[in-house]
C-alpha cells in the first residue's frame, strides 16, 4: 500500500503537469453537453415529459468516466513503452503499486471531473431530484462503472505496442454511449439498433444513474447495471494482472 500510495502520488504529479489530460476528461463531456442541451435540445424528444437537461446529464457522465479511461489507457502505455515500467520492475517495489497507482489516480480525476459537469449542468437547468441515499448511490455506481473502465485501459495500454494501438479501446468508449439511452430511448431507434441498444452494457448504467438522479424507480436496471460494471472489473483487472506479469523479453 506503500508504494501504491507513492505512485498515486506520481500519477497526481503528472496530471498536474499535464493540463491536456484533465482537459479531455472534463472539456470534452462539458462540451458535447452544451452541444446537444444548446443546439439539439429543443429538437429532441425523450418521452419523459422533463426538460431534455435531465436525460441528458447521466449519458454525459457515462461519457466524462470513458474520457477518463481512455486517458489512463495511454498513460499505462506511455510507461510501458518507453522504459519507465521496465525501470520500475528492478527496483524493490511492489508490481502491481504500479497499476493501482494509475487506476487510484484515473479513479480521483474522473469523479472530481463528474462533479464539475454536474455543476455545469446545473447551471445550464438540470434539476435532480435525488435524496442523500441516491446521491451516495450515484457516487458509488460511478466510482465501480470507473474502475471497471479504467482496469480495461490499462490493460489495453500494456497491450497495445504503440499509442495508436490505444484508438480502438477510445473509439469504443466513445461510440458505444451513441448507441445506447444516453441521448434519445432506445425505442425511438430502428429495429436492429433499438436491439443492440437495449443490450449492451452502458445502457443499464445510463437507466441506472438516471433513475437514481431524478428519483424514478431503478427496477432490474440496477442489477444489471451493477453486474456488469462488477463484471468489467473483474475481467480488466485479471487482464491487466496477466500482461504485467508476462516476461518483459
Amino acid at each position: 500500500m506503500s508504494d501504491a500510495m507513492t505512485m498515486l502520488r506520481r500519477n497526481l504529479r503528472h496530471t498536474r503537469r499535464n493540463p491536456g489530460a484533465v482537459i479531455m476528461t472534463i472539456g470534452l463531456p462539458v462540451l458535447l453537453l452544451l452541444l446537444f442541451v444548446g443546439v439539439f435540445g429543443g429538437a429532441l424528444r425523450t418521452g419523459s415529459g422533463g426538460d431534455y437537461i435531465d436525460y441528458l446529464v447521466p449519458g454525459i457522465l457515462l461519457m466524462t468516466v470513458g474520457y477518463g479511461a481512455t486517458t489512463t489507457a495511454m498513460a499505462v502505455n506511455r510507461d510501458i513503452t518507453t522504459g519507465v515500467i521496465a525501470r520500475f520492475r528492478t527496483m524493490a517495489i511492489a508490481r502491481t503499486s504500479v497499476l493501482t497507482g494509475h487506476v487510484l489516480g484515473s479513479t480521483i480525476r474522473t469523479l472530481l471531473s463528474a462533479v464539475l459537469v454536474v455543476a455545469v449542468a446545473v447551471s445550464l437547468g438540470f434539476r435532480p431530484a435525488a435524496d442523500p441515499a441516491r446521491w451516495l448511490a450515484t457516487v458509488g455506481l460511478l466510482a465501480l462503472l470507473t474502475l471497471a473502465l479504467t482496469w480495461l485501459g490499462v490493460a489495453v495500454g500494456l497491450a497495445a505496442k504503440t499509442a495508436e494501438g490505444v484508438a480502438p479501446f477510445t473509439l469504443v468508449v466513445q461510440v458505444l454511449p451513441f448507441l445506447s439511452s444516453a441521448f434519445v430511448p432506445p425505442e425511438s431507434m430502428s429495429g436492429p439498433v433499438r436491439w443492440f441498444a437495449g443490450h449492451e452494457p452502458f445502457t443499464p448504467i445510463i437507466d441506472t444513474l438516471r433513475g437514481l438522479l431524478l428519483a424514478t424507480p431503478v427496477g432490474v436496471d440496477g442489477i444489471l447495471a451493477v453486474a456488469w460494471c462488477a463484471g468489467l472489473v473483474v475481467a480488466g483487472y485479471l487482464w491487466a494482472r496477466a500482461l504485467f506479469r508476462r516476461d518483459p523479453s
